[in-house]
């Protein structure tokens, strides 16, 4: 198993411009800020990552304790979604999609401080978690000619009487 690269792995709390954008994020609902500042400075506190090997592991949470753990073999597609104030408090949210059925995203990592750079880890791990056991030394051509010779074996092992095919027919 490839080891989280240490910048990756060392991230287990949101950056801290996170709770700037929750803050006007809660003044946008003036009616209901009493309700809606408390609900996101709790989450901004209780927000938690840990980036293993297998998977991605994101907590959060007082009075009802949300935990999602997802395998880098489950993500389907990664969104990069950021609006007007976001980017201009550098950050970007991380829709991270899985074969669920649902049509919204199964986790969403915010306040992530390089949101390119975890996109492009999340992708790497996304397309190598498929073949964890695959010879990264070994050609495609190698493999298929073993195949090819593992089939002729059978045909051959199936069928004695069988005239023998041309090595490449």
């Amino acid at each position: 198993m490839v080891p989280v690269p240490p910048a990756i792995a060392s991230l287990t709390r949101p950056a801290e411009n996170l709770f700037t954008y929750y803050f006007l994020r809660a003044l946008a609902t003036l009616p209901a800020l009493p309700i809606t500042l408390p609900l996101l400075y709790f989450r901004y506190h209780t927000m938690r990552y840990e980036f293993s090997p297998e998977g991605i592991r994101m907590s959060w949470g007082v009075l009802f304790r949300h935990e999602i753990v997802l395998n880098y073999a489950r993500i389907q597609d990664i969104h990069l979604r950021s609006n007007a104030i976001e980017r201009w408090l550098g950050l970007a949210r991380i829709e991270i999609q899985t074969a669920s059925g649902s049509s919204s995203a199964e986790m969403v990592l915010e306040g992530i401080p390089d949101p390119a750079a975890m996109r492009d880890f999340l992708y790497d791990r996304m397309r190598g978690a498929s073949t964890p056991t695959a010879d990264p030394n070994a050609s495609l051509a190698a493999i298929l000619h073993e195949i090819a010779a593992e089939m002729r074996a059978l045909r051959l092992a199936l069928n004695p009487e069988a005239p023998p095919l041309h090595p490449h027919g």
